[in-house]
């Protein structure tokens, strides 16, 4: 809706409240990064709500926002991005990696993450339940089938992980569970990334990784099997591994997290989930942990 004359926006930039403050705008930039004010970052773009920014001033205002803003964060999954489109639900996305969406989460930058860490004894529990947060639930979204997405080209000689050496693997972002899981294959199979051939850039979406080797760029890349069947690239399974949403408790009641939540309970959903291939909904729902 537009501000009528003289109405104060939602949102103020960075120079209103150096304005208002009487403030050079570096010194609310610092503000901001110390979290002593109140503040929303959201594609980038340093946001400051009106109502919370009078509060602080009066000093009656907490730097905790009262409501998250309906953004999914964390790691990318082809059925999620698929369902959040299809729902219609209106969330944004925010697909950074499953260590940076954590960040978001904490920062109440996210109403939700999605997450596949692994560690020594499953899946994302750990992760979540170390983040400190509060009102918080983990709940499963799906077991997904993850191994090398392998070119027509290296299809021949890319059995396993150990047949890596010297071939053009696409890298993750840094922090992303697809990384801190292809690092602990390599080491078991007695590889490092020096091993490798040098791919410049990461792939930070299941789709780029899987487009880079359809497009010739790479030999190869740690993916989920539903993309090598959309690309129509060679699979090695190599492990199941768990998927999950971190979802503030408030934010879950909303009406965009319900919508998407009640769109995986169709047959359309369901129909979509087994014609991508490589997803077992049977975890969908149900709590893996619980925040104090």
């Amino acid at each position: 809706m537009p501000q009528s004359a003289g109405q104060q926006p939602d949102y103020l930039t960075t120079r209103e409240v150096a304005d208002l403050l009487r403030v050079k705008e570096r010194k609310v930039y610092d503000l901001a990064a110390a979290d002593e004010i109140p503040h929303r970052r959201i594609t980038g773009k340093l946001l400051f709500p009106a109502s919370e920014i009078r509060a602080w001033i009066e000093g009656s205002g907490s730097l905790v926002p009262d409501d998250r803003p309906a953004v999914i964060t964390g790691s990318h999954d082809p059925l999620l991005d698929w369902a959040i489109r299809d729902s219609g639900c209106g969330l944004a996305t925010l697909f950074n990696g499953s260590r940076e969406g954590l960040a978001c989460f904490a920062d109440h930058r996210a109403a939700l993450s999605g997450l596949h860490i692994p560690e020594k004894t499953g899946w994302n529990v750990g992760s979540a339940s170390e983040l400190g947060v509060t009102d918080a639930v983990l709940i499963g979204w799906a077991i997904r089938k993850r191994g090398l997405l392998v070119s027509s080209d290296a299809a021949h000689d890319i059995h396993s992980v150990a047949d890596l050496r010297g071939k053009r693997v696409v890298r993750r972002q840094p922090g992303a569970g697809a990384a801190a899981l292809f690092t602990r294959l390599l080491e078991e199979a007695g590889l490092s990334q020096e091993d490798l051939q040098a791919f410049s850039g990461f792939a930070y979406t299941e789709s780029e990784a899987a487009g880079a080797v359809a497009s010739g760029d790479a030999d190869a890349a740690l993916g989920v099997e539903a993309m090598a069947k959309q690309y129509k690239l060679g699979f090695v399974p190599l492990t199941d591994e768990h998927f999950d949403l971190l979802i503030d408790r408030k934010s879950y009641f909303t009406d965009p997290v319900q919508r998407l939540l009640n769109f995986t309970r169709t047959q359309q959903f369901q129909d979509k989930a087994a014609n991508m291939g490589g997803y077992d909904l049977s975890p969908l729902g149900r709590v893996r942990w619980l925040s104090p």
